[in-house]
């Protein structure tokens, strides 16, 4: 049996739009000459020259949110209470069980930016690609957004997931969801307008905030989901274990059995 890898996740890179200015990635490199000096400052009496060729190691020293990157969102970044009332797990604490499981796409691509799906639109997506969600499925979202990544109007761009479409596939057992958007939710900017106009305040977040009632993960910054079919392959979404953290980075890929 042949089986297919499919890397579903971004990397983590200067200089890319891809967060507002303070969540921004910065990485300071430090190369194997750089390095040389510290290194021999931890062996006493040791010279530069006298490492293997002069060189010592390479190092990188990064700072950055929780929230950069490709990284799966606990239900605590989302409210403090979950399953309405319940403690919210942080990321520390999601069952890893949740993050390696049969995924199921939803391609939404044709959906314009600032749309909000919902329970119907998923329902119409999953009798098209003939799929039944089954506890505990991990439901990724393609949209517009993946087509702008690394672009200054990636946070604005793509469809996002309205509280019906994410307590539908809640109540049938999926806990992790994920997105090739900045957020699952509808782009920011989209979300200031309609409550603009409307002065409803249950609009803002109000994806995110269906944990209150169904606690779930879902991964921001998937990328790549165009290459998956709609259905037939697992995902491995292990999150990187931050203490107490609301989210943690992960190293999101696709498996295909051949």
């Amino acid at each position: 049996m042949t089986q297919q890898i499919i890397d579903l996740s971004v990397p983590l890179q200067n200089g890319v739009p891809a967060d507002p200015p303070q969540n921004l990635v910065r990485i300071t490199y430090t190369d194997h000459d750089a390095s040389a000096p510290m290194v021999a400052a931890l062996f006493p009496g040791l010279r530069p020259d006298q490492l293997p060729d002069g060189k010592g190691w390479a190092v990188e020293q990064v700072t950055l949110s929780t929230h950069t990157g490709t990284h799966l969102d606990a239900p605590y970044h989302f409210h403090p209470t979950m399953d309405r009332g319940a403690r919210a797990i942080t990321i520390d604490e999601v069952p890893l069980d949740w993050c390696f499981r049969p995924g199921v796409k939803l391609d939404f691509r044709h959906l314009p930016d600032g749309y909000v799906a919902t329970a119907a639109d998923v329902e119409t997506e999953l009798a098209r690609i003939g799929h039944a969600l089954a506890p505990l499925d991990i439901v990724v979202v393609n949209t517009r957004a993946s087509s702008r990544y690394g672009e200054a109007d990636y946070m604005d761009s793509g469809c996002g997931m309205g509280r019906e479409a994410t307590l539908y596939l809640t109540s049938r057992g999926v806990r992790v969801t994920g997105t090739d958007g900045w957020s699952w939710d509808a782009p920011f900017r989209h979300t200031a307008r309609r409550f603009a106009e409307t002065g409803d305040a249950s609009l803002i977040w109000e994806g995110h905030k269906a944990g209150r009632e169904i606690g779930y993960c879902h991964i921001e910054k998937l990328h790549n989901l165009e290459s998956l079919p709609p259905h037939g392959f697992r995902i491995a979404c292990f999150p990187v274990k931050v203490h107490a953290g609301s989210a943690g980075w992960c190293r999101a890929v696709a498996i295909l059995d051949g």
